[in-house]
């Protein structure tokens, strides 16, 4: 009698992943002074599987293994093309950040800076435009990216929900 571990499957889909920022936040009590430590993780397969997550703890140790369970209990899939790109041009908000992500040529890498390549990068993008604008904030940016990913549909994705063939889609 053979038993499936649950080792294979995690085995199978090698998480990555990498500390965003640390930061070293206070709060006044009546006391004085409470530190504490705030970091925000990405989690990503590099096969179209990304979360972005933040933890608070009091030592940064404990902060990361915060954020990094956080980081798995929002993981969305990235529909990639066979360039390892998007599908389409996208924007995501998250507060006051935007982003905006295109599609690029084969061999033109990863065109982000800040927390927006960290998150394509461990999305498994590999061709890819990227611009933030209005704010710099590492986490609200990197939830931007998530949104946008989130966003993106194939071809197929859109025929099934209108009702038609694919074949139809091309047609249009």
């Amino acid at each position: 009698m053979k038993k499936k571990s649950t080792k294979s499957k995690e085995q199978e889909t090698k998480w990555e992943e990498k500390v965003v920022q640390v930061k070293r936040v206070t709060k006044v009590v009546k006391g004085g002074k409470k530190l504490s430590f705030r970091a925000i993780l990405v989690v990503g397969n590099e096969k179209g599987q990304i979360g972005v997550g933040i933890g608070k703890a009091g030592d940064v140790i404990g902060a990361v293994k915060k954020g990094v369970s956080d980081a798995k209990k929002h993981i969305i899939n990235v529909p990639l093309t066979k360039s390892y790109s998007i599908p389409h041009p996208i924007q995501g908000i998250s507060g006051a950040a935007k982003v905006i992500l295109r599609p690029s040529a084969i061999g033109s890498g990863v065109i982000a800076g800040g927390s927006i390549r960290t998150v394509l990068e461990l999305a498994g993008v590999k061709n890819i435009l990227a611009k933030q604008l209005r704010s710099n904030n590492t986490l609200n940016n990197a939830r931007a990216v998530l949104n946008a990913l989130s966003q993106l549909r194939t071809f197929n994705n859109t025929a099934e929900n209108r009702d038609i063939y694919i074949e139809q889609m091309y047609k249009m």
